[in-house]
């Protein structure tokens, strides 16, 4: 459990970090409000267009008498929208961090210049890197996707699925969210996604505490596009961590008054 505090304390570090850098606080900032605002665009064209939609989509409604035909199709065009927000909720990191390839890059290796040691550089054209870059955003959205269509059917199970499902839910966010975070880091150093995965279930709970709080914080838009350059600065602290070796638990004290055994080479 002592994981989780740590996570949450590199997400922290990661913000206290850009907080001390003012100039990458700034170029951090410009994808995600690069983002939010064709996101916000293609939102406010769904909210005029959903309702054309859902009456293209259901001709058959169109001698239904009144008020029926009108609720069925005010269901579907929220139905639409929600649809419309969650998709935009779960690819808004993937589409930042995906516009602002180079600059989170460029942020990511100046904190492992500051930070002290090596500092990993792909060695990819530009182009290679963005290919990579939403070919694997494609696959973790793809995943995303998997499991809340099985979380969305357990939220029918009475209860459990008011309670344990959502917290689930967040936990599979935060998971995924710390996955596509630290990619930035990873990718520079050659690791594949799939053994980005296998890195990060190996510390489920440290990406847990670095992902979920962050989950949580990124369901209010104008937050995320704050919070995104420390966030890229905090997985990379964290990324050097799970590259650190473990270090194995110190032997335990030998009880009081014992008498320390003595072996021949």
């Amino acid at each position: 459990m002592r994981d989780l505090g740590v996570g949450f304390g590199y997400l922290m570090k990661g913000q206290r970090w850009v907080a001390g850098h003012g100039r990458w606080f700034g170029i951090g900032l410009l994808p995600g409000l690069i983002t939010l605002v064709l996101y916000a665009g293609a939102l406010l064209g769904l909210g005029y267009g959903a309702d054309d939609l859902a009456a293209w989509a259901t001709p058959f409604a169109d001698d239904w008498s009144s008020p029926w035909q009108g609720m069925f199709r005010g269901f579907l065009t929220a139905l639409v929208f929600v649809f419309g927000l969650f998709l935009a909720v779960i690819t808004f990191t993937a589409v930042t961090l995906l516009v602002g390839q180079p600059f989170y890059e460029s942020l990511s290796e100046e904190v492992d210049r500051t930070e002290g040691g090596q500092v990993p550089e792909s060695g990819l054209p530009l182009w290679r890197e963005l290919w990579i870059s939403a070919r694997d955003s494609l696959r973790v959205v793809l995943r995303v996707a998997l499991y809340g269509i099985g979380l969305f059917a357990l939220g029918f199970i009475p209860v459990i699925g008011q309670t344990v499902i959502p917290v689930l839910g967040f936990c599979v966010s935060g998971f995924f969210l710390a996955e596509e975070l630290t990619a930035v880091a990873l990718q520079r150093r050659g690791v594949e996604l799939k053994e980005r995965l296998r890195m990060l279930r190996g510390r489920r709970m440290l990406t847990l505490g670095f992902g979920v709080p962050l989950a949580l914080a990124f369901l209010v838009p104008f937050v995320a596009v704050f919070l995104m350059p420390g966030a890229v600065a905090g997985a990379t602290l964290l990324v050097r961590d799970l590259e650190a070796p473990q270090q194995p638990p110190a032997p335990a004290p030998a009880p009081y008054g014992a008498t320390p055994s003595f072996h021949k080479a």
